[in-house]
């Protein structure tokens, strides 16, 4: 972050050899100290690293009360307890606080408990692919598997529209990959998929950036509506 990043940041470290309370004591510290800011009229991001070692915090200290285990053996009160401290986040009478919280998915399992849970209480998720990162493909963001439950609100028609034809785009690829790859597709039985095949090396492009790069939204959406073509 740099001096100026730490001059405005306040870092809370419990370490993975820490007790289970010290671990889940640390995400709860962490989130009221982000909680005083918001209320001293600060707009405050807070970022926690991550959901799934605080649940297997939780779990520890569940089972070592007696608690029964239920999916993957995670007790009940975990479930609980990961919207009390989610819900802590976002908007109160004074400021706001936007969250982000890292989920690690099991074995890349999409219904891995913890996964689910987080996705049905957060306003949205960004998926990370092994696949990708394997293709160095980075950020290696899987755009079909991650969604934004705000978008309608906070963005204009027309990107919109440019996403939406992108990610038709992309899932067109995905569905044919391998019809594509033996040479059995034949050209014009698909208008979507030969408009992704056309612009595939431009999409990869888009969607690909070098860890020091950096880009403006507004270069980044007009970059979008070139792309998909829209005006």
């Amino acid at each position: 972050m740099g001096p100026e990043g730490l001059a405005r940041s306040v870092v809370v470290v419990v370490t993975s050899d820490e007790s289970a309370v010290m671990r889940a004591k640390g995400a709860e510290t962490a989130m009221t100290i982000a909680e005083h800011f918001r209320e001293a009229d600060r707009e405050v991001l807070f970022l926690m690293d991550s959901a799934t070692r605080y649940a297997m915090a939780l779990r520890e200290i569940g089972l070592a009360a007696g608690e029964p285990p239920t999916t993957k053996g995670y007790p009940p009160s975990v479930f609980a307890a990961l919207p009390r401290l989610c819900e802590r986040a976002g908007w109160s009478q004074v400021n706001a606080m936007t969250a982000f919280f890292t989920v690690l998915i099991e074995g890349d399992d999409i219904h891995d408990p913890i996964g689910d849970a987080m996705r049905s209480i957060l306003d949205g998720h960004i998926m990370l692919s092994r696949d990708l990162a394997r293709q160095h493909h980075y950020p290696a963001v899987d755009v079909l598997g991650s969604i934004s439950r705000l978008r309608n609100d906070i963005i204009d028609k027309p990107d919109l529209e440019a996403g939406a034809r992108l990610m038709r785009w992309l899932k067109s690829l995905e569905d044919n990959r391998d019809l594509v790859n033996i040479g059995a597709y034949v050209p014009g039985s698909d208008p979507d998929l030969d408009q992704a095949l056309a612009k595939a090396d431009d999409i990869r492009q888009f969607l690909t950036q070098g860890v020091n790069e950096t880009s403006s939204l507004e270069e980044t959406m007009a970059g979008l509506r070139r792309l998909t073509e829209v005006e």
